[in-house]
């Protein structure tokens, strides 16, 4: 055979494993977000098996199979197998989490990590971006790593900017997770860098200020976030509409719990004007219902029902269940304060239920208080024991430390009350360490 007929008859293999492996783990993360199995995904046309089989990557699927399961999966048949392209993707990922759409960009972020290869600076900037998702999806214990690799992986490439952004997000996970010595420590060292120079972005002292603020205030000391919070406040012509927006309605919040509350009505009402320009209904909603447990704590319950029917009617309007649990939860405040048990108890008893099915814990918590409360108006002190275990557990279970020395003390009065001084010291104590060295129970 002649070397131009050798050459003429060569086979030349080509891999697509890779391409396998890529189109199955999209299938895979499809599959998982719309909460099928694998059989439920075959059904009527193909085998669990097969399924099971492209998802790691063994079977390449056709043009049939891929349209088969494009339509249940409820995702465009490009989606599943266009080429990655790192810097396009990760653009694509940054503005599903600009846009608010956090679960599908931290979905995006861990596909590119999968891929992202040896290149520091673009797998530092992934990192980043999973842990601003994560933070932004409440889920700080699990943003702690991410955001700490990417801080020193930025690091490496001397990146300081971008260093200084990852060990925001650093902070915030540490915030959530109700570590605030950790998050109070690393934004300190940033405020600090930033003050001597470190050039971020025209917002970055702003945001450094409001989350210092939040930080004390979730620590107890809120005297300090309100020292930061009024510094930073001088600082919201610099920064965006929303961003101001919500520093306000924070800042409002602040105002109530030390007991300012013309302050905090007028704060609240600037957020509430800027919201309502910015066309954010659940953000409208939300400073609705923190202005009627203001006007329900001055006495004025005529408007903390008029504030709470219209962030009912937002909460119905967008299906939000954590909201409305929210609203149920201060709508039974209300009920209590005018006199109305039935439905206080009815709407405290929403609160809780809609916890198990998304709603917001401390919304339970704060139904689990409203029955302790009308437990004891009515001398029923094993019913209220229970509904301020209940709200510890829950508190305890979500790392709500500040809450939770608040719960105890509560219980611990009615301890007092009833003469069982013995337990009543033991929930004092428990409040001192906000329950570091309590019983089991506790």
């Amino acid at each position: 055979m002649s070397a131009q007929a050798a050459r003429t008859r060569r086979v030349i293999v080509v891999d697509n494993s890779h391409v396998a492996r890529r189109v199955g783990e999209r299938i895979r993360q499809a599959r998982t977000r719309v909460g099928l199995t694998q059989a439920q995904l075959a059904k009527g046309r193909y085998t669990a098996a097969y399924i099971s089989a492209l998802e790691r990557g063994l079977a390449k699927p056709s043009m049939a199979a891929l349209t088969f399961l494009s339509e249940r999966l409820g995702v465009s048949v490009p989606d599943l197998v266009a080429e990655e392209r790192p810097a396009a993707s990760r653009l694509e990922a940054d503005l599903l989490l600009a846009a608010g759409k956090h679960q599908e960009a931290l979905d995006r972020y861990d596909t590119l990590l999968d891929a992202a290869g040896d290149d520091r600076r673009n797998r530092a900037e992934l990192l980043r971006g999973r842990a601003e998702a994560l933070c932004r999806l409440d889920r700080g214990k699990e943003a702690i790593a991410p955001a700490s690799e990417a801080a020193e992986l930025f690091d490496a490439v001397a990146a300081p900017p971008d260093a200084a952004i990852a060990r925001y997000w650093l902070a915030g996970a540490h915030y959530q997770a109700d570590n605030p010595a950790e998050a109070r420590g690393i934004l300190e060292q940033l405020l600090t860098e930033e003050r001597a120079g470190l050039s971020v972005a025209p917002d970055f002292r702003f945001r450094l200020l409001a989350q210092l603020g939040n930080v004390e205030a979730w620590d107890g000391k809120t005297d300090r976030a309100l020292a930061y919070m009024e510094e930073a406040r001088s600082l919201t012509n610099a920064v965006s509409l929303q961003q101001r927006a919500a520093f306000l309605s924070g800042l409002a919040l602040q105002y109530r719990r030390i007991g300012d509350l013309e302050r905090s009505l007028r704060v609240g009402h600037e957020a509430m004007a800027i919201y309502q320009s910015a066309n954010t209904e659940l953000e409208v909603a939300a400073l609705e219902i923190n202005l009627a447990l203001t006007f329900i704590e001055i006495g004025n319950l005529d408007r903390a029902t008029r504030h709470l029917a219209d962030a009912g009617e937002i909460a119905a309007k967008h299906g939000d269940v954590r909201l409305e649990s929210d609203v149920a939860e201060a709508q039974a405040q209300l009920a209590l304060a005018q006199g109305d048990e039935a439905t206080a108890r009815e709407r405290a008893t929403a609160a809780v239920d809609a916890q198990a099915h998304g709603g917001s814990y401390l919304a339970a918590v704060g139904g689990y208080l409203t029955l302790a409360r009308i437990a004891r108006t009515h001398g029923d002190a094993g019913e209220a024991e229970d509904a301020y275990q209940h709200a510890v557990d829950l508190l305890r279970a979500n790392a709500g430390e500040t809450r939770l020395r608040d719960v105890l003390v509560e219980w611990a009065n009615l301890r007092s009350e009833l003469g069982n001084h013995v337990g009543a010291n033991e929930l004092y104590v428990a409040a001192i360490g906000r329950g570091s060295g309590a019983t089991a129970r506790l």
